[in-house]
């Protein structure tokens, strides 16, 4: 296939491009500089130059495209509800270029969007529309488009990591190095969801090789890490103190993180793992953290 990929140079993209490729498919990645052509060009993929602000380039690239992967999202999260709100514009753009045809759009969501009830894992078959977070508005457009009749299916992601990567976790280092201790809220019990970074670039490949109208997929390896194990891990990689904090000092230590830092966000894979025959066998979260380089 002739797969048209945003975010073709960022931490999933540079790891799905060689996966689609070595797979036998064509690759048009986007970019907006010379230094992510050249990423591309190495990778054996088609440049395509565009940004995510520019609707007229994410048509003209999904419009000469057998399936579209759209993994591009602003990850400035002090600008959160912005940037979801600007991927929900980038969504509706994609999607237009492939109507009245059945070539897939893959969009990319977070794995709360399938949260249940409290306490119970995520999961595929569940999608709250009043969801309270932001990101919610990527998987509103994925249904407004499917209503008119596109082919669209999401891939939910939870922390993706590798040693040099993983997700939320990046920012906490940084207020740990500030604040001289790696905290976490009351007990640590709350737990994230974990998936290596190479086991998420291939879902997304048997995903988009599927082509199954309105499907969710969970990229989940690990239904949950405390947080307390992560800050334990960050605390070793650091050498710094861990310490528990009350939730009422949450946001004075944490600053914009504290939306996220004491959620507890278990999420299952069972349902995707059958439907694609995908098992997860990357390192885990804390083995990453423990190979990761702490350079300040």
């Amino acid at each position: 296939m002739r797969i048209f990929l945003t975010g073709a140079t960022g931490f999933i993209g540079s790891a799905l491009v060689p996966e689609l490729v070595e797979a036998g498919h064509h690759v048009v990645g986007m970019t907006r500089s010379d230094a992510g052509a050249q990423a591309l060009v190495d990778a054996g993929a088609e440049v395509h130059r565009g940004t995510l602000e520019d609707s007229a380039s994410l048509r003209s690239g999904a419009a000469n495209a057998d399936a579209v992967i759209h993994t591009a999202f602003d990850h400035d999260f002090s600008k959160f509800v912005e940037n979801c709100e600007k991927d929900r514009r980038a969504i509706a753009a994609l999607g237009s270029a492939l109507a009245g045809s059945d070539r897939l759009l893959i969009i990319t969501s977070g794995t709360g969007m399938g949260s249940g009830q409290h306490g119970r894992p995520a999961t595929e078959d569940v999608f709250d529309t009043g969801h309270p977070n932001p990101r919610i508005a990527s998987e509103l457009a994925a249904n407004v488009l499917l209503e008119a009749g596109i082919n669209v299916s999401v891939v939910r992601l939870p922390q993706v990591h590798n040693p040099f990567k993983q997700g939320l976790i990046a920012p906490l280092i940084g207020i740990a190095r500030e604040k001289g201790v790696v905290a976490y809220v009351g007990e640590g019990r709350n737990r994230w969801p974990a998936g290596h970074l190479s086991d998420v670039a291939r879902l997304y490949r048997l995903a988009v090789e599927a082509r199954e109208r309105g499907a969710r997929y969970h990229a989940v390896g690990e239904e949950g890490i405390s947080s307390r194990e992560i800050a334990e891990a960050l605390g070793r990689g650091l050498n710094l103190p861990t310490v528990s904090i009350a939730q009422a000092e949450a946001a004075a230590h944490f600053g914009w993180m504290a939306m996220f830092v004491g959620l507890d966000m278990p999420a299952s894979s069972a349902w995707t793992q059958a439907r694609l025959g995908w098992h997860p066998v990357g390192p885990t979260l804390v083995a990453d953290l423990d190979e990761a380089r702490y350079i300040a």
